[in-house]
């Protein structure tokens, strides 16, 4: 396949790729001009923002090249879009659509803050919330593709879910943190001595609240680093010093979240109590879901977002691996294990929701 990329001026050529990131969806191109005829865009820093500060989205939406919007910063770090498992976006009201994924979101001086790359909305057309990816991380996946022709990342070897009150409560832990869900096998974590229900409330001295915080904190560390996690277990605080490898291969994909859908035959709800749906882990949905790294559980397939499966944090593409420590392996068996539970007093659940 030929790149062509074409110039302000209007001049064209073959560009080669030089390296791409997967994860971000960046890219670094090298063409063959003479640098007279290159301007070079002036980059920002993301640092320097803040919300309700102006914001233009330059792109081509639908083919219409050149076509720039104006709005505003709407939030910054914004995680939970679903675009990718590693997300700290700015979010902006400035009309973002398809053919603006990959240009430049600029402020008032004609900095680059940052480059679209996500829309939220019905049939992803503007619906008003669009997302960048802050300039500061541009300029380090660039540099990585550039030097090394690749990103490389950290790797913990984790499953993890966000704590949610219901679930802090049920561990006897007050205050905030991500709970580990599984210990990958002869992972950096299983070596360092981290297990299953483990809260993790420290990495490398930065308190975690969120799992997205955490994807973003250790893959933003070195391979071969150590750095202390601290955990809570039993009832007490532990630090355990991890010697973090390199996230492999297969977990560099963009992750795959579709929206709502339908109860379909075949498929177990609660509806009313929980407000989702789910179904028995095939083969199928897990390659349709982009579900990795797990061969049985119950995969959620829809959520109300009124209910209170959504209110925990619950997404489309999760899978539920236990219920109050007891494995299920079907949708029978969960529906077996919440029978059994006063659901209005909270139920454990154990969840694969992305790794870190």
């Amino acid at each position: 396949q030929t790149i062509r990329v074409r110039l302000w001026n209007g001049e064209a050529y073959d560009a080669t790729v030089v390296g791409a990131d997967q994860l971000t969806d960046l890219a670094v191109l090298q063409i063959d001009a003479d640098s007279d005829d290159l301007q070079p865009a002036a980059l920002g820093d993301a640092e320097d923002l803040h919300v309700g500060q102006l914001v233009v989205a330059v792109g081509s939406p639908f083919g219409l090249s050149s076509t720039i919007t104006t709005g505003v910063v709407s939030a910054l770090g914004r995680t939970g879009v679903g675009v990718t498992n590693y997300e700290n976006f700015i979010q902006t009201d400035a009309a973002v659509n398809p053919g603006n994924s990959g240009g430049p979101l600029v402020n008032l001086r004609g900095e680059v803050v940052g480059v679209n790359t996500a829309i939220a909305g019905v049939a992803r057309q503007n619906a008003g919330i669009g997302f960048a990816i802050p300039v500061d991380v541009v300029k380090e996946i660039t540099a990585d593709l550039i030097d090394n022709g690749k990103v490389v990342r950290g790797w913990l070897g984790v499953v993890i879910q966000d704590l949610t009150p219901e679930l802090a409560k049920s561990f006897d832990f007050d205050g905030k943190g991500v709970l580990i869900a599984e210990v990958t096998e002869n992972s950096p974590a299983e070596k360092a001595g981290l297990q299953s229900g483990d809260i993790l409330v420290r990495f490398n001295g930065d308190r975690v609240s969120s799992a997205n915080e955490l994807r973003f904190l250790v893959a933003s560390a070195e391979p071969g680093e150590r750095v202390p996690v601290e955990v809570f277990r039993d009832g007490r605080t532990r630090t355990f010093r991890v010697k973090l490898g390199e996230l492999p291969v297969e977990q560099l994909t963009s992750a795959n979240t579709p929206g709502m859908e339908r109860h379909s035959n075949g498929a177990f709800a609660y509806e009313e109590s929980l407000g989702m749906s789910v179904r028995t882990l095939t083969p199928a949905l897990a390659e349709r879901f982009g579900v990795r790294d797990v061969d049985e559980g119950v995969i959620v397939t829809a959520v109300d977002p009124n209910g209170p499966a959504a209110f925990a944090g619950l997404r489309p593409g999760d899978v539920i691996l236990s219920v109050q420590g007891k494995t299920v392996a079907s949708a029978r068996e969960l529906e077996r294990e919440l029978d059994r539970r006063d659901l209005e007093e909270g139920v454990r659940m154990t969840i694969l929701s992305g790794g870190a």
